[in-house]
């Protein structure tokens, strides 16, 4: 098969459209990320407990699958730049809103709308960035974009340790409305890809097209469920568990788990670039299995380096299996599903997985978080393989021909 996918997207066009891919998911996951910093000082500016002001974060998970559903549907019949811009535009004026929120009530209503920006620009990205680059580099190239997403999470650590503390929460939100400027970049740099036009098709075959491709949607949705599984079992408990099972300070509690996300990146570059030589299912079973090994440093290091060293390994299995997910799912959907389908499923694994922390802080009740996390990850971690491999694969596949 050629690896020249996408004729069209070559030198310049390739590279605009893969950056625009990467800041649009990097902005997105800063601005959800910027959040998770402030909750106690926005709880006591609006009266509210800090379980009162986590549901604001639970608030943009659960209206993530709208985004998807909306923003997957005008990529796939409008093409993906048009839709990208759209939704880089709405969720940077949702999040510099959510700083001139007056009352709580207002807030909250806020990050339900931010949610369903988040939930489109992902499968809209993806689509756009897999679409314009060549078969060969799919692999490299996916670690990369999803890799945007712990990169939002330094920015977004970056921006509370030089922000809040001269400003406060609010101008937060402000800086989380940079985004926007992306979109002069987008309409003036990045061309829609060859692929969605050769795919492009009326509402009638669209319609068909999603009904009769409804198992590989419902397999789709099993291997993101699974994936985010690992994903958040291995990170939403993990700063709990430095805090209470080594008694670490919320400074170097942070210091540890931005180390972590630094592995993150690294792997998914790796495996990343791996699946390009040997398929996307070898490289996430791969990264997969190494993670089982792993398990008995990442939670009962006995010594800070060992910490460090089992944070940073741990994330780089995992986000290395993470990291071939763009690519992988991009070429099991159909060509005139593609802004649709990934997005989708993505969110519905969202929500799948969406009790994996109340799952673990329920086991640490009857053990300690190390055996608790453990354990949890070794069930997901080996579940997540089996799955991955069971499943197909169209390993480089050439887009925009009528499959």
């Amino acid at each position: 098969m050629a690896d020249s996918a996408q004729p069209a997207a070559t030198g310049k066009g390739t590279h605009n459209a893969v950056l625009a891919g990467f800041l649009g998911w990097t902005f997105d996951a800063f601005d959800f990320f910027v959040l998770t910093f402030v909750l106690a000082p926005i709880a006591a500016e609006f009266g509210k407990t800090l379980p009162a002001m986590a549901l604001t974060i639970t608030a943009s998970l659960a209206t993530r699958w709208v985004g998807a559903i909306l923003f997957g549907l005008l990529a796939d019949r409008y093409g993906r730049r048009i839709p990208l811009i759209a939704n880089i535009l709405y969720y940077s004026l949702i999040e510099v809103l959510s700083g001139l929120a007056p009352n709580y009530r207002v807030f909250l209503l806020l990050r339900l709308l931010y949610g369903i920006g988040m939930g489109g620009e992902w499968g809209v990205g993806a689509s756009l960035t897999m679409e314009s680059i060549p078969a060969k580099w799919r692999g490299l190239v996916s670690g990369f974009l999803q890799e945007g997403y712990a990169l939002g999470f330094l920015l977004a650590a970056g921006a509370y340790r030089f922000v809040y503390p001269h400003w406060g929460w609010r101008p937060l939100f402000f800086v989380g409305g940079l985004p926007a400027l992306l979109t002069l970049f987008v309409r003036a740099k990045v061309k829609e890809p060859e692929a969605w036009h050769r795919s492009r098709t009326d509402w009638a075959s669209y319609r068909r097209a999603i009904f009769g491709n409804w198992k590989r949607f419902v397999y789709l949705v099993v291997l993101m469920a699974m994936v985010n599984f690992i994903s958040h079992g291995t990170q939403d408990m993990y700063p709990t568990f430095l805090q209470h099972q080594h008694s670490f300070t919320p400074e170097r509690t942070s210091y540890i788990t931005a180390f972590a996300m630094v592995g993150a990146i690294c792997g998914g570059l790796g495996f990343g670039y791996f699946s390009d030589r040997k398929g996307r299912r070898r490289a996430m079973v791969t990264a997969l299995l190494l993670g089982c090994l792993l398990i008995p440093m990442w939670v009962f290091a006995p010594n800070l380096p060992l910490i460090l060293a089992g944070g940073f390994l741990m994330q780089f299995m995992v986000q290395g299996a993470w990291g071939v997910i763009p690519a992988h799912i991009n070429e099991l959907s159909p060509d005139a599903l593609r802004g649709f389908f990934p997005g989708l499923a993505y969110q519905f694994g969202v929500l799948v997985a969406s009790g994996s922390a109340p799952i673990e802080a329920l086991m640490a009740h009857s053990m300690s978080y190390g055996r608790a996390m453990g354990l949890f990850a070794l069930i997901v971690l080996v579940v997540g393989a089996v799955v991955v491999w069971l499943g197909p694969e169209e390993h480089r596949v050439e887009f925009g021909r009528g499959r």
